[in-house]
């Protein structure tokens, strides 16, 4: 049943390709470099399923508990050695080192990491840098950026804190040019500019916010992702034809078959 759905979607996705929608920009060339695994800890193979498919973001929310930097989406999901070491540093470590100092084989592609903070920002990114210091690897790895979002600190301190550290931006936010300089990507909830309606898709009174905040981010050269977006591909269709960087999905596979078919 699953399936089935899943070949009506595409091909709604296909016909909306060449049906003019809310923008007329065709999409740009999209490929599994620009997907984001989002709230990934709880898929069946947390890291492993998106690193297969060759996921471009990986998204793992985080706690301070007692010292120790764990995995979670709320207090109720925190259970004992669901660690972000265990989860993500370690396997991240052992393909950097199988592939030489690379995330994947392919030395091209990149990967970026979203750490979602729901604890104290200040005292969580304290742990999360202590944490990475213990591998220098993953500091260092020009292919590998560490991207803080959630639970943020003040945006003047941004210049503060390690190279190897960015942080996620908030698209309809203004920064200083010394905060934009630790920015890596901009991100949204999609229902601050519209929401989707099930029977047209995102509608075209609500886009034009969006489609300038997007064209200023992108201005600024900066990649922009929309969380609370519909995850189904005719909805992943419209997203490309707006130009979002990073398509925020919960269905890994679908998403990756999607792309590659395209």
């Amino acid at each position: 049943m699953k399936k089935w759905f899943f070949l009506v979607f595409t091909a709604l996705a296909l016909f909306l390709t060449v049906r003019p929608i809310a923008s007329d920009a065709q999409p740009l060339r999209y490929t599994v470099a620009n997907t984001h695994s989002h709230n990934d800890y709880e898929q069946a193979a947390p890291f492993w399923a998106a690193w297969q498919q060759r996921f471009g973001s990986i998204e793992a929310d985080i706690w301070l508990v007692q010292g120790k930097v764990i995995i979670g989406h709320d207090t109720t999901e925190i259970k004992a050695g669901r660690t972000l070491e265990e989860y993500y540093v370690k396997p991240l470590l052992a393909c950097i080192e199988r592939n030489h100092g690379y995330p994947y084989a392919d030395s091209t592609r990149r990967l970026q990491i979203l750490i979602d903070v729901k604890a104290d920002s200040v005292a969580a990114l304290a742990a999360l840098i202590a944490l990475l210091d213990k591998y220098p690897a993953l500091e260092r790895c020009a292919c590998l950026k560490w991207v803080i979002s959630g639970n943020r600190p003040d945006p003047a301190q941004y210049p503060s804190y390690p190279s190897f550290i960015a942080f996620d931006g908030i698209l309809h936010a203004r920064y200083t040019p010394a905060e934009l300089a630790h920015i890596a990507m901009m991100s949204d909830d999609l229902r601050y500019y519209t929401r989707w309606d099930s029977r047209t898709g995102l509608p075209d009174s609500g886009l034009d916010s969006l489609k300038e905040a997007i064209t200023q981010s992108h201005d600024l050269h900066l990649p922009v992702r929309l969380w609370d977006a519909p995850d189904f591909p005719v909805a992943w269709n419209q997203l490309m034809r707006l130009k979002v960087d990073y398509l925020n999905t919960d269905h890994i596979t679908d998403l990756a078959a999607y792309l590659n078919s395209l």
